[in-house]
């Protein structure tokens, strides 16, 4: 039994991987591009395991793509400071108005979901995206499921297929992080090699 569920997991994301959308990902780096050639920053937003994925994030297309990369979720003293005076959906927008993000700017949303306004689901993500939209940012995501808000108004979305509804969220999060480093190994987006690919 235990042998199966490795089997059949290895083929749901060998599945995956075989249907992830190729145009989407290189749309996504096209937008990209456009912010990075225009002197805008980046900003990572994702809780949860989508919080670990913009601080990392962050390091990669700062030290390989050459972005000024930031993500509210490094800042734990602002965060916590925001959501305890002023409450959790608002705590990412009030940090993106903060730091005056402008429509040079780009926000890449990491969710399993992408937020939902109605389910009461990710709202920081929600509220967050609308100010985005509201100052002409641009917007992009790696996504599960339906892609909720984020697919809504991103200008360049991936979403992650559902091969099985009870993997959602770890093949979701595990694919997110396969598509960010296939971003910084672009050949549009890469400005630096990794060190282990400098070494021969």
């Amino acid at each position: 039994m235990s042998r199966e569920f490795v089997r059949a997991y290895l083929d749901d994301t060998a599945r995956i991987a075989s249907t992830l959308d190729a145009d989407a990902i290189d749309r996504l780096a096209a937008a990209l591009v456009e912010v990075r050639n225009r002197g805008g920053r980046l900003f990572f937003l994702g809780v949860g395991g989508g919080a670990a994925h913009a601080s990392h994030a962050v390091n990669d297309f700062r030290k390989l793509a050459g972005f000024e990369a930031y993500a509210p979720t490094d800042n734990v003293s602002e965060l916590t400071a925001r959501v305890n005076d002023e409450g959790w959906d608002t705590a990412f927008s009030a940090w993106l108005a903060g730091s005056r993000l402008s429509a040079a700017d780009g926000v890449f949303v990491f969710s399993v979901g992408g937020g939902s306004r109605d389910k009461g689901i990710s709202v920081n993500l929600v509220r967050a995206l609308e100010h985005a939209r509201a100052v002409g940012a641009s917007i992009v995501g790696i996504v599960g499921r339906d892609g909720g808000f984020t697919a809504t108004v991103a200008d360049a979305c991936v979403l992650v297929p559902t091969v099985n509804a009870d993997a959602v969220t770890p093949h979701t999060e595990a694919f997110q992080a396969v598509v960010w480093h296939l971003l910084v190994s672009h050949p549009r987006l890469r400005c630096a090699a990794g060190k282990w690919e400098s070494v021969r």
